[in-house]
């Protein structure tokens, strides 16, 4: 079989862990935007400094500003920048708590508690950490980076199951336009998340918000290259014609 689950060992009370990127990663981060920061402020000095040399070349308006600046000006702004796009890329990753009574997931400033009792599977797709309910719905769907086999094994020390695959991978099917099987308000919800999909990309928080309207209504939705693919809850309703 190309599925299979890790059993958990037996719980053990008031057990933490904590799942995020190690320190000397978000250090890593944080040094190599900075670094790119400062050069292309440097790059930019550099430049400038070789426009106001012409005798005619665009921009030089801005070119002779720029070299009014002190000489460190420019590379010491770009790593300010640079700190501070690391600083957002930091904010977007996910940190995972673990207990043996609960999940929960924080990316973006937003936290998710799921009870260890609602979980019934966990597994990774692609770049996607996603946890299932007993019904076979998505309790959640995170953008996560950590290491797979880190997940793995401190969710099986915490009793949980975890899967290699997405037991109902097979059950996907893709979406076009007017697809019979889904239920009423469906179709329109995954049109107007097609567009979000193909302008903004997956992890744009209305394609987000439009997977969770879709939770709803009893459709599991999942990305592959920004094509969308479905399945629907048994107990989703009446279908769609």
């Amino acid at each position: 079989m190309d599925m299979h689950k890790r059993a958990g060992r037996e719980p053990q009370e008031g057990r933490l862990t904590v799942l995020g990127q190690p320190a000397l990663t978000t250090l890593g981060i944080y040094a190599a935007f900075a670094l790119v920061g400062a050069g292309v402020g440097w790059l930019v000095d550099v430049l400038a400094d070789w426009l106001v040399t012409l005798p005619w070349a665009p921009l030089q308006g801005p070119a002779e500003l720029v070299t009014s600046l002190p000489a460190p000006a420019l590379p010491a702004a770009g790593a300010v920048v640079g700190l501070a796009l690391g600083l957002v890329a930091q904010y977007e990753q996910l940190v995972v708590r673990l207990s043996d009574e609960r999940v929960a997931l924080t990316r973006k400033g937003r936290q998710q508690e799921f009870p260890r009792d609602a979980v019934a599977t966990v597994f990774r797709d692609g770049g996607q950490l996603v946890l299932l309910g007993h019904d076979g719905g998505e309790l959640t769907r995170q953008e996560c980076d950590l290491d797979t086999g880190r997940l793995a094994e401190a969710f099986a020390e915490h009793g949980y199951a975890w899967a290699d695959v997405d037991p109902h991978r097979d059950e996907f099917r893709r979406w076009v336009p007017g697809i019979p099987g889904l239920p009423e308000g469906a179709n329109a919800l995954l049109k107007a998340r097609q567009e979000s999909l193909e302008k903004k990309g997956s992890s744009d928080d209305d394609v987000e918000e439009l997977r969770e309207e879709l939770a709803r209504l009893g459709v599991v939705v999942r990305d592959e290259k920004r094509r969308q693919y479905w399945r629907a809850l048994p107990e989703a309703g009446p279908a769609a014609g």
